[in-house]
């Protein structure tokens, strides 16, 4: 107990020390964070086996909303968090994603309770999850619309490659419906055309810092398009075990890289 004590009060002044460092430098104003992936987060658990499974989940799940708070804390306006990657929903077994859609829900549910002020929005193909699932998400983005303080994206069910596919699509449908010749859209299509049909939380913007846990140097398809010209930082340590210092360095990370080669 007296150890655990030590540590809570070392770790207190540790807080202090670097949110101090962080007064008047460069913030990120959209945090992008991608969790653990493929059960890296059960290994506390004693589960084992690839994917998701809804015990690491759940305890990664628990920790979006301290992560949440410490963000808010931070000045960071708005975070996207990716819930369940692409390649967890479209090819999951029905006796597996049930309990995973569980999760999202309580998970999204935990975000919107009265004693916080954060706005939900939601980004993903929501036809691929199952209906209580949805309808939790948007009862969510309904009941904090009004809301004026953090943004909180919830990434679900989407990857960078499929999304820019369907955005493609979807820019290609408009102009048509519209009565334009594809012919035309097809030569003059670029970036802004790109842009204007991504299913992204538009108040956002482009993420401009990427956090990714468990020590895996990739982004696993996650926000390929948004973050083209953002900072991206690694944490060595798994989702459910991060705490608000590595939060804290990763901001003083960015703060410390030199953007002067930035168009």
């Amino acid at each position: 107990m007296a150890l655990r004590m030590l540590r809570s009060a070392t770790e207190a002044l540790y807080v202090r020390r670097l949110t101090r460092a962080l007064d008047g430098g460069p913030r990120p104003r959209h945090v992008a964070i991608l969790l653990d992936a493929d059960g890296r987060g059960d290994r506390g658990t004693g589960q084992t086996g690839t994917g998701h499974t809804a015990a690491g989940s759940r305890a990664g799940g628990a920790k979006i909303r301290d992560v949440l708070r410490w963000c808010d804390a931070a000045g960071i306006r708005h975070v996207t968090v990716w819930v369940l990657p692409d390649d967890t929903s479209a090819h999951r077994t029905p006796d597996r994603s049930g309990p995973l859609s569980g999760v999202v829900e309580e998970t999204v549910a935990c975000m919107c309770t009265a004693d916080e002020d954060w706005r939900i929005e939601v980004a993903g193909p929501l036809d691929r999850l199952p209906e209580e699932t949805v309808r939790t998400l948007e009862e969510a983005v309904a009941r904090t619309a009004s809301r004026t303080g953090l943004s909180v994206g919830v990434a679900v069910g989407r990857s960078g490659r499929s999304e820019i596919v369907d955005t493609v699509r979807a820019a290609f449908r408009q102009h048509v419906s519209a009565g334009g010749d594809p012919r035309d859209l097809a030569e003059d299509f670029d970036l802004p055309d790109l842009s204007g049909h991504l299913r992204f939380p538009a108040p956002a913007g482009d993420a401009d810092f990427v956090i990714r846990t468990s020590a895996e140097q990739r982004l696993s398809g996650f926000l390929l398009r948004q973050p083209a010209s953002g900072e991206v930082h690694f944490v060595e340590v798994l989702w459910p075990d991060f705490r608000r210092t590595d939060l804290l360095r990763a901001l003083r990370s960015y703060a410390a890289r030199d953007r002067g080669h930035d168009a």
